[in-house]
């Protein structure tokens, strides 16, 4: 996008509402880089290819631990139960520690992965490409597991808490 095509910053709260206006599922990164355990909420996430097995999320070049997360070799993309709001909640903040109290373990590969959520996607990191103001990263699926349940929802700003009615 050229410098004469971008938002004039009057439009920006509007444009981020528009966005808003697209219901997301909730999902939590974590890595390791250099003994660190590392994590932060999304809702930026999205299959991208079956052949090889890739996925997509991205991260703000404001985020804590931006260069870290953008060079993790491997990390844990976890979509969030619907009783996961404060699991979240803490990966949603900058500081503290987020692996605090948390039931978690290291699996085979040193990624920290959170327990009970309702997906999970080890990944190696296949490639990180400029977007704006973010960085995607893109993902190659080295396991993954789910179980039943309803997904935590993110719409307009808020958590979305709703019985979902399955239809076939």
């Amino acid at each position: 996008m050229s410098a004469a095509s971008r938002l004039p910053a009057e439009d920006l709260r509007g444009y981020r509402a528009a966005l808003g206006a697209f219901a997301t599922g909730v999902a939590v990164v974590t890595a390791r880089v250099d003994e660190q355990l590392l994590g932060m909420t999304i809702n930026s996430f999205t299959s991208v290819s079956l052949d090889p097995p890739l996925v997509l999320w991205s991260v703000g070049d404001r985020a804590s631990n931006f260069d870290a997360l953008c060079s993790a070799e491997r990390f844990a993309i976890h979509i969030l139960a619907a009783d996961q709001r404060g699991v979240s909640d803490r990966f949603a903040q900058s500081s503290g520690d987020k692996y605090a109290g948390l039931d978690w373990q290291m699996d085979d590969a040193q990624v920290p992965c959170i327990a009970a959520c309702l997906a999970r996607f080890r990944c190696r990191r296949f490639e990180v490409y400029p977007g704006g103001d973010h960085r995607i990263i893109l993902g190659e699926v080295e396991s993954f597991s789910s179980t039943s349940g309803d997904p935590l929802m993110f719409v307009q700003g808020q958590y979305l808490e709703f019985p979902v009615e399955r239809s076939r």
